[in-house]
């Protein structure tokens, strides 16, 4: 995201059920029409999607195997955010022109808060109501385990109630009082505005009644939405998804990933498009959008980051090259739940060696270009902020194979054939540790999305620093989509349960809201905490980050993560070097990764 969070996404982000989609061949794309000297029109635009990330998915509630980036983009452009919380002005806050919201009045004592909203209409003319909201409510209490913006003890389970004061007014009570810049960025941010009067129902036949306000008939309303949403050759036929909020409606969505927007004009509110059509084109290697570029078929594009050199070739043909900076972190999971390297993984010390083995310094300088970010924690550190614990600025652990090496003979390895096999087992201090069995070789294997030579290039000098260390390094590369629906929580003896790493970050692996906590993705049980890692210790810290309205609390748990390790950490790439063809403007790159086409015009 990408597990890319939406506040739900927040990027992979932003699983269960996922389809898995190879984008097609795009070297020439005859939707918009432009040309290597410009726009035939004023009213279409070409955007190039990332490679292999195909959108698969229009229901606007996120569940873990569907956080695409892109997935979110697109379904916040039909049907717009309750709270548009987003950098789409060029800083992170809530947009008002892209949100259905106008207020949010949080209590004295931050134990509630009562949210206005705006006098707006769904496409078929009925009113948006606190009904509405109250539907999407309803929804996530009863399927909440099936939410990928779920962690245990928050939204929605901090939620106590939801009361309609009227029409446009409603009050959301919490458990306890909150940090009310958490709750508003990232809880209030989640909560999706869906048309009740039209989706309230369990069949395509059915009549729309209050099925959702009891938890039986919710769960039967999710399952009907899920089931629908997974059919994605009739998200632009299917009057289901006709009943929308937002600037843009579905014109046409391909299984192989194309999918043209056009302009709502029944939309009233302040984020209107500039732009009628918008032509989202997939593509399956960087290289091969790159080509469309060259050839003038797209108009919002990328370059891989080691082709920056080629900027002057791409300014001549009339774009202009811009980096798009996240706020983010990139990571490869474990799977600490994998029969047989879920023990290991469990050994901080096997973590600690697998960390030093990783040099970042060097990745980000020569695969990236030099536009990636050393990444030693939980928090970004590729823009400035107060939220960075000294210990993670610091690197814990810096790149040295020959102590890492040294950490495993510690710990009962011996290397043969040049991979680390456990010698010692048992759990004394210079034994391989609880459920590590003898002759285990130190041999994991990671699932990494496909489509980018600059991931495949990282993956493989991965491979030979892990080498230097005893640590036998397999590459297993697949799409995206594939690669999310492969890779998700799992207990020990389940078939799903075979993935040892995982990697989905080559624009980034998560997205974060303005405040940066951990607790979908560190959490014990947190919906995008795909390898179970667990610590009640970090629980408790997490925790905290949401209830202080001290930067010192995030400080606790940047520093006990980048300890810890519950991830391989990674250099943070900026999310594209993107290539935009000249007069097109009204827009700054959403530092959160969501693009806005209702702000895209052109100026010339």
């Amino acid at each position: 995201m990408f597990l890319a969070p939406t506040a739900a996404g927040r990027r992979w982000a932003l699983v269960a059920g996922a389809a898995v989609i190879t984008g097609a061949l795009v070297t020439g794309c005859s939707g918009g029409g432009t040309s290597a000297s410009g726009p035939a029109s004023s009213d279409t635009i070409n955007y190039a999607l990332p490679a292999n990330f195909t959108p698969n998915w229009i229901l606007p509630i996120g569940t873990a195997a569907h956080l695409n980036t892109n997935n979110a983009s697109i379904s916040q452009a039909v049907w717009e955010p309750l709270i548009a919380y987003d950098g789409s002005t060029g800083k992170v806050g809530w947009n008002k022109d892209n949100s259905l919201a106008t207020d949010a009045k949080f209590a004295a004592d931050s134990k509630s808060v009562t949210i206005t909203l705006g006098q707006r209409h769904w496409s078929d003319g009925k009113p948006i109501t606190s009904r509405d909201v109250e539907f999407w409510f309803n929804l996530v209490k009863a399927n909440k385990a099936d939410w990928a913006s779920y962690s245990p003890g928050k939204a929605p389970d901090n939620w106590t109630s939801f009361k309609t004061v009227d029409d446009t007014h409603f009050t959301i009570t919490f458990d306890k009082a909150y940090n009310q810049q958490w709750m508003l960025a990232n809880e209030l941010s989640m909560i999706r505005t869906i048309p009740q009067h039209a989706w309230d129902k369990t069949g395509d036949s059915g009549a729309v009644s209050d099925l959702d306000r009891t938890a039986a008939g919710a769960k039967q309303v999710w399952t009907y939405l899920n089931n629908a949403a997974k059919k994605i050759s009739g998200y632009a036929t299917d009057p289901l998804w006709k009943t929308v909020s937002g600037p843009y409606t579905i014109k046409s969505f391909s299984t192989a990933g194309r999918v043209e927007l056009t302009a709502n004009a029944k939309y009233d509110g302040g984020g209107k498009a500039n732009i009628k059509n918008v032509n989202l084109l997939p593509f399956t290697t960087t290289e091969a959008e790159e080509n469309a570029l060259r050839a003038g078929t797209v108009d919002y594009g990328y370059i891989n980051a080691s082709d920056l050199g080629q900027e002057a070739s791409f300014k001549a043909k009339g774009y202009s090259v811009k980096p798009w900076s996240g706020w983010a972190i990139t990571y490869m999971p474990y799977n600490f739940n994998n029969p047989s390297m879920g023990p290991v993984f469990k050994q901080l010390y096997a973590r600690q060696a697998i960390q030093m083995s990783v040099d970042q310094t060097t990745l980000s300088k020569v695969v990236f270009n030099g536009s990636a970010v050393s990444t030693y924690g939980p928090i970004p550190q590729g823009q400035a902020s107060s939220f960075v614990s000294a210990d993670q600025k610091n690197n814990p652990y810096p790149f040295d194979t020959a102590k890492a090496k040294k950490l495993l003979t510690d710990h009962g390895w011996t290397e043969q054939g040049g991979t680390m096999v456990c010698n010692e087992p048992g759990t004394g201090a210079n034994q391989c540790g609880a459920g590590v069995d003898k002759g285990t070789k130190f041999e994991m294997q990671v699932l990494s999305q496909s489509g980018s030579t600059v991931t495949d290039n990282m993956m493989s000098a991965l491979q030979s620093s892990f080498a230097k260390t005893g640590i036998k390094f397999g590459i297993k590369t697949a799409p995206v989509n594939s690669v999310l629906s492969q890779a998700g929580q799992c207990k020990s003896g389940d078939a799903n349960c075979s993935w040892q790493l995982s990697f989905f970050g080559t624009a980034g692996s998560w997205y974060f809201p303005a405040y940066p906590s951990g607790d979908s993705l560190f959490a014990s049980g947190g919906g995008s905490n795909f390898g179970s890692y667990s610590n009640p210790a970090v629980d408790k810290l997490i925790t905290e980050t949401t209830t202080s309205s001290s930067d010192e609390a995030v400080q606790n748990y940047s520093a006990a993560l980048a300890k810890d390790l519950p991830v391989i950490w990674l250099p943070e790439p900026d999310y594209q070097i993107s290539v935009v063809r000249d007069g097109l403007g009204g827009f700054a790159q959403d530092s959160l990764a969501n693009f806005h086409p209702a702000m895209w015009k052109w100026t010339k």
